[in-house]
């Protein structure tokens, strides 16, 4: 792989599944993008994946990238549906607290670890987390989560906008 590439790289990668209600968010959010970038092209070096949560395939998402965006469910007790959190990790990872986890049953701080060790970080890891209400098997997202797609979109469309321009 060219070096430049790598170093322009932005990965904007969906955990989730899409049979699993809520746990879609992460991929209805990179589908939207895609859709996006068919008229107003994402900057260039984007990539658009969706991925089952596997910290493997998640590694190999972000791997090379210097900003990577991951978008997941979360389930937080007591819940706040559709509720965006953007977290910005560098350095240390704070502790998942109790109740609060990935709607795959691992925490997104192992993959994190992982990679630190493994010397596959990105430049920088951008996480949104969607509380999600209804993980159950199933289509759709529930109306709640539905409603934070269009803004989470928006919101990813101007951090990697920005992202491009501090490049360049």
């Amino acid at each position: 792989m060219d070096v430049s590439a790598t170093a322009t790289r932005i990965a904007v990668i969906g955990v989730g599944n899409d049979y699993r209600h809520d746990d879609g968010v992460g991929w209805a959010v990179v589908g939207r993008l895609a859709q996006r970038g068919e008229h107003r092209p994402l900057p260039r070096g984007t990539t658009l994946t969706c991925t089952d949560g596997d910290p493997t395939r998640l590694i190999g998402a972000w791997e090379g990238a210097r900003l990577a965006v991951v978008v997941d469910a979360a389930h937080v007790h007591p819940a706040r549906p559709g509720h965006v959190h953007r977290l910005r990790l560098d350095g240390d990872l704070p502790q998942t607290r109790p109740g609060e986890t990935s709607s795959h049953g691992f925490a997104l701080g192992d993959a994190v670890q992982l990679a630190r060790a493994l010397g596959r970080l990105p430049g920088e890891l951008l996480v949104y987390a969607v509380e999600a209400a209804d993980t159950s098997l199933g289509t759709g997202l529930s109306p709640q989560v539905a409603d934070a797609v269009a803004p989470l979109v928006r919101q990813i469309e101007e951090d990697l906008v920005r992202h491009a321009a501090a490049t360049r």
